[in-house]
Order: structure tokens, then sequence, then C-alpha cells
């Protein structure tokens, strides 16, 4: 395990960071942490949801300031970074999750925003677009300085984001979960930049939890845990085991749990779905059936119909033929009121724009599936029994927030996901289709869903699983569907059929076998 300094002789890192600590009241974010970064390299940094990432960037992007006693250097110089704008005269940039555009501005004007260049007394437009032009030429951004940023997809408007910092002569650029909302091609695009900007003497932070886009960029890999600094690896020392291992203190043969019994004592059909279909237009006629305490995979590649399927039974969209049984019997599904009656529930791989009420508490998000429990004569809400539901689902599935009244908006990934599966537990469903339940989720939170989803199993739930990880299918099913240009088109797992891995599944998923 390197500590940057000694693998690299007597150079300098471009920035460096000692003793960083952060208290607010009544809590110590941060620790005593230290991070080294090179110019030209990928340094990954890496740990749970509150382990300190964010704290530790916004104290190097001058939004916090750390404790008495921290040094921030940059190019062996120490610096004291007292605001944003003081850290980006040093050079920084920080690109985060949710991009900070101007939509309604042009791209050069985004590009130089607080920075206008003027000309007796006005602002020089055709100088900020002629500036502009060089540094998204060098992006290779297919868009012209003056085009609206709000007609560009996420994409493109992460470019003109980078394209500001480059702007600037940004020279640490720090990229926060970058590929949350892009597609396979858009995150290859993007890739191929970070590799550009890295090979420009560039040093980037990378904050990720998909441990494959480590594995693709990252020279090395600094570990938090606890506001507290654990480790750091360089490239030939990455492995999956070790990396979880330093962010959750315990082996990833701990991660996945199976302890239901899913062949032994196989329950009745809880769902049947018969030739269920939209016309062809996504989803050409689809059946299979589900066992109660079953956990079902569906897989295949991105584009293959998996999403539009769940969607198709949940009534989200409406299909043009087949039919829906829970429990044996027909149950007509028009919308997702329908199916809640019916006892599915659907949990969104898109929980921000499709599942949850950001703007409202976690305690109104956990009791709007179940509000007309809490009703009493004229229209009265018994406002006490909703909140005693939220306590009780926030202590059974370990929510880590101040309380129910806490904004959803302002949790992490993972205790959003919580609080949205926790709404749906509330309805006591039959059967519980979780559409990519751990996407943008910490480790330590993927372990707890892993663990509620086996426990749902052996409480007699019918759990059908979604996912494009693989190794997510493989550890929590028992049985896994194969989904590809609309058709299910094999089956892996289950008594007497093949084994669950990687090869069986891409069989059927790229075509391949009959």
């Amino acid at each position: 395990m390197a500590d940057g300094m000694s693998m690299r002789g007597d150079t300098r890192p471009r920035l460096e960071m000692r003793n960083v600590s952060k208290t607010f009241p009544g809590v110590k974010a941060l620790n005593g942490v230290r991070l080294q970064a090179w110019g030209g390299e990928v340094l990954a940094l890496m740990g749970e949801n509150g382990a300190g990432k964010s704290t530790l960037m916004k104290i190097l992007s001058g939004a916090y300031r750390a404790d008495p006693g921290a040094e921030i250097l940059i190019d062996g110089e120490a610096v004291e970074i007292t605001d944003p704008i003081v850290a980006k005269r040093h050079g920084i940039a920080i690109i985060y999750q949710e991009l900070a555009l101007a939509p309604n501005l042009t791209v050069a004007e985004n590009i130089y925003l607080g920075t206008e260049p003027s000309r007796r007394g006005m602002i020089d437009r055709r100088a900020m677009v002629a500036g502009s032009r060089p540094v998204l030429e060098r992006l290779g951004a297919p868009f012209t300085p003056d085009t609206k940023v709000g007609t560009l997809s996420i994409a493109e408007q992460q470019l003109v984001e980078i394209a500001r910092a480059l702007h600037g002569r940004s020279r640490i650029l720090v990229l926060d979960e970058p590929t949350t909302a892009l597609s396979s091609r858009e995150t290859e695009r993007l890739f191929a930049l970070v590799r550009q900007l890295r090979a420009d003497g560039i040093a980037i932070l990378y904050i990720s939890h998909r441990m494959a886009e480590i594995y693709e960029l990252a020279d090395r890999v600094t570990v938090l845990r606890d506001g507290g600094y654990v480790g750091t690896l360089e490239r030939e020392e990455l492995s999956a085991e070790t990396l979880v291992k330093m962010m959750v203190g315990r082996d990833l043969s701990s991660f996945y749990t199976k302890t239901h019994d899913p062949h032994g004592s196989r329950g009745p059909a809880v769902l049947e779905v018969r030739g269920i279909t939209d016309g062809g237009r996504r989803v050409h006629p689809c059946s299979f059936t589900l066992h109660a305490g079953e956990v079902l995979g569906i897989a295949g590649l991105v584009g293959s119909g998996r999403t539009e399927l769940a969607r198709l039974i949940y009534g989200a969209d409406p299909k043009r033929g087949g039919e829906v049984l829970v429990d044996g019997r027909p149950v007509a599904i028009e919308g997702p009121e329908d199916a809640l009656l019916a006892g599915i529930a659907y949990l969104t791989e898109d929980r921000k724009g499709l599942g949850l009420f950001l703007d409202l508490s976690c305690g109104t998000n956990i009791n709007l599936g179940v509000i007309c429990r809490d009703a009493r004569p004229r229209g009265i809400l018994d406002l006490t029994a909703a909140r005693r539901r939220a306590v009780a689902a926030f202590e059974a599935l370990r929510v880590r927030a101040a309380s129910p009244q806490v904004m959803v908006g302002s949790l992490s990934g993972g205790n959003q996901q919580k609080v949205l599966l926790s709404r749906w537990l509330e309805i006591g469903p039959r059967v519980l289709i979780l559409d990519e339940p751990t996407r943008g989720v910490d480790i330590g939170a993927k372990s707890e869903i892993y663990r509620l989803i086996d426990d749902l199993a052996k409480r007699g739930i019918g759990v059908v699983v979604i996912s494009s990880e693989l190794p997510e299918i493989i550890g929590t099913c028992d049985r896994v569907l194969v989904m590809r240009e609309g058709r299910l088109v094999g089956e892996v797992g289950g008594p007497g059929g093949d084994a669950i891995t990687q090869e069986n599944i891409m069989r059927y998923g790229a075509g391949v076998a009959a």
C-alpha cells in the first residue's frame, strides 16, 4: 500500500492535503485526512456515503473551512483557500454530480460566467464566442459557443463544465460521480476525455462508487471510512476484495447475503405473467412465473426491454396484450394504483425523477403509499400514526438521517433508496419489483439492500431484481431470465438449470445461445 511520495521519488505532488479535519455541531465529519495527487494522474477517491469525500472536496473548493491545523499545498506551496474564488485562482475546479450551469444562457456565456469581457462598458459577446471556440475544439464538442445550454444533453452539459474549467486554466479537476446520468456510449467518450486531460498533465480526482470505472481509469485509489484516511492503493494493488474491506471494514465474502431457501421449499406461484406486450414496440409477448419466497433476476444488455417489461406489469405503461395473475387470480391492471391494490410494488430505476418527492420530508415520502390508513373522520389525518410508521421504517432500514422530518432531497443516494423502499414495504406487497436497486448507492448501502432482499424472500414475498450489474444478479438471485430485443430468450438457475454465471447469462444476452 503506497502513500504516494515514496512511489515517485522526489517529485512534488500537484495537490497535497494534510491533517484535514472538519467538525460540525455534534459531528466530526473529517479526522486528520490526508491526500496526494500528481499532475498527469487519475486519483480515485472512494468510500461509503458519509465517509467524508464530499466534505473533503468542499474544503478543497473553498465552500467549507477546515479545522485549525489543516494544510493544503499546491506544487509544494502552502495555500489558504478561503472561498471558491480563491480556489479557482489556484486552478481548482470541481464538477459536481448536479451540474451548475445556467440553462437559459449560451455555452459561451456559461464558460465566461463571472469573468465576462467588456468593451465600452458592455459585455463583449463576440469576444466570449471567439474565446470559447478553442477549448470546445480541444474537447471535440459537437456544439457551438452560441448554443443554448438548456438544449444540450447531460453529457454535453458536462462538456461545458469541463470547458469552463479548462478555460479557467484549472490544473486540478475533481469529477464527482460523473457517469451517473450517462449512457454507456457517453461514458466511453467521457473516459477518452479523462485520459486526454491526464495526458495534458492535469491532476484528476475521480469520485465514483462503480468498481469498473475505477479499474478502467485510476492510477491510484485513496479510501476514506467514517471521516478518516484508510489508505492508498497503487493500480497494481487494486482488487474488489481489498477495496471493499477498506471501505466497509469487512470481507467481500459477507457482501451478498442469501440465507433463504430458494428451491427446497419453493412456495406457490405468486405472480404469473402471460404474453404481456406493448404491441411489439419495445416488448414482444413475454411470459414467466414468480414463486413466493423467490428472488428472480431479469438480466440483459442496455435497451433489451427489462424496464419496459416491468412498467407494463406495474401498469405504468399501457399494455396491448397479455394478462397478469397474482396468487392465481387474474387482476386488471390499468395503472399503478391497480397494481398496488393487487399487491405489486415497483421501485423505479429513476428514484429522483419518478420515485421520490425531493422537496418533501422523508416521513411524508414513506407514508404516501398508505396515507389512506391515517384518514380520520372529516378528512383529518392521524399524524401521530404516520410519525410512528416513519420512525419504525428509519430503524428497520437503518436510514442515516437526523429524523424523518429531514427533506429526502438532502440525503445520500443510498438513504434515498431506503426511504423509497420503505414506502413500498409499508403497503405489504406480495410482489416487489426492484429496477436497478443499487444504482448510485455506496458499498455499505448496497450490502444492506441485499440483506433486505434476502429477508423479504424469507418472509414469502416474491422479488424481481432488474440490474445491469451481473455480479449483483449472480449474488442475489435464485433464477435469472435473460432479455434481448424485447423478448425473454433464456433462463439460468432454478432446479436442474444451468448455473447462474456471467458466461451463461451473456450467451443469451448477446444472442450466442439458441
